[in-house]
């Protein structure tokens, strides 16, 4: 069996991930391709992903490709997490995995309508809510959720969230509707109002996207292709790890790998791994780099089994539910944490002796990532141990 190790898997991660000196690149979309996708959830996260794995890029470069060349998409995907994606990749993911979320989402919401809303028959609502908000989005060409609301009163419509309870609330239901439109591909997340850092979206149809929508692919197709470019990214990697970043059932993870061709590869301590099977020549080792990576980075966010780069470092850098804080990378491993405090300066502090080089070439990529911010603020949306005591 072929072996590849620990410090294999930390030079492809350093030259695929683009995270290297001699791998960076200020092609926005080639930064995102190698990752797959991009983490989203926290909308920062998106544009300082990038800043680390380019050279000279900004903020509006990002933007540029979000929202002028269109060229990425947001959407809900895998593990009903919010990704960037390229949009040629995005007919893969809504075959994949988002139709599937949608119809869940659907089942979702209408039980939450019967039980805490006045109404008779909730998936014909439901229905009539979905047909008249993508109507007046269509009509407008792009719109807000409070501007749908008011032009659609179905989506006015109330509904208790937890009847009974003392916590209970009331909400309309106009975000649960543009969330299960969103997820079967027929419209999507735009500009924000506000900054790089902001959430509050603004929704248009696809079509303004993907002129011709969302090309419809079987869903096996699209699974196998997926778990092409992941494994390209991320192999070699336990098919577990592959399970857990998918969030697809153990059956279908199976029928994707069993359209591929790939090969079980020793990776040292009694675990092994799959990579493509065209895809086993060594990779070189690069010069030692550093990085700053942000919370919620794809490269930290691609395995479930990390030890092989995280070391012991997890509880300080990762939330109780698994979400990764901000990280400083040394040479392929994860060696301390970071964080940017109120007066905008970043901070770090490494969790072991990497020496006077590492550290030196640590406080460059401070001083570039404190440039990337400029006067922006950013909290990281799932705060971590590490990151909370650097910014107290």
């Amino acid at each position: 069996m072929r072996s590849m190790n620990t410090a294999e898997r930390r030079a492809r991660l350093a030259l695929r991930h683009r995270l290297c000196p001699a791998a960076r690149t200020d092609d926005v979309l080639d930064i995102v391709r190698a990752m797959v996708v991009l983490h989203a959830t926290d909308p920062a996260t998106v544009h300082l992903s990038v800043a680390a794995r380019s050279v000279h890029a900004v903020p509006a470069a990002v933007e540029k490709a979000l929202y002028d060349d269109r060229t990425l998409l947001r959407m809900l995907a895998m593990r009903r997490t919010m990704f960037v994606a390229p949009t040629e990749l995005v007919p893969v993911l809504q075959a994949s995995t988002a139709n599937g979320l949608a119809a869940k989402q659907r089942a979702r919401y209408t039980k939450m309508i019967e039980r805490g809303g006045d109404v008779t028959d909730a998936p014909a609502l439901f229905a009539r809510a979905e047909e008249a908000a993508h109507e007046a989005l269509l009509a407008r060409g792009r719109a807000t959720g409070t501007q749908l609301s008011a032009d659609v009163p179905l989506l006015r419509t109330q509904v208790e969230m937890a009847p009974g309870k003392s916590y209970s609330r009331v909400t309309g239901i106009t975000t649960w509707i543009l969330v299960t439109l969103g997820c079967e591909g027929r419209i999507v997340r735009g500009r924000p109002n506000g900054s790089w850092t902001s959430s509050q979206y603004a929704w248009s149809p696809v079509e303004t996207w993907l002129p011709g929508g969302i090309e419809p692919l079987p869903a096996g197709e699209a699974r196998a292709g997926l778990v092409r470019r992941w494994l390209r990214a991320f192999g070699p990697a336990p098919v577990t790890d592959l399970k857990w970043w998918t969030g697809w059932s153990a059956g279908d993870v199976g029928k994707a790998l069993a359209l591929l061709d790939v090969t079980e590869v020793d990776l040292g301590g009694g675990a092994t791994g799959l990579v493509l099977s065209d895809d086993l020549e060594p990779a070189p080792a690069p010069e030692p780099w550093a990085a700053l990576l942000p919370a919620l980075d794809p490269t930290p966010m691609g395995w479930q089994e990390r030890d092989w780069f995280l070391g012991p470092h997890g509880p300080l850098l990762f939330d109780r539910n698994g979400n990764a804080g901000p990280s400083v990378w040394w040479d392929g491993r994860v060696v301390g944490g970071w964080a940017q405090r109120r007066d905008g300066e970043i901070v770090f502090r490494l969790l072991e002796d990497v020496g006077a080089d590492a550290e030196a070439a640590v406080e460059r990529e401070a001083a570039r990532m404190a440039a990337w911010y400029g006067d922006v603020r950013a909290i990281p949306r799932f705060r971590t141990p590490l990151e909370r005591e650097l910014t107290a």
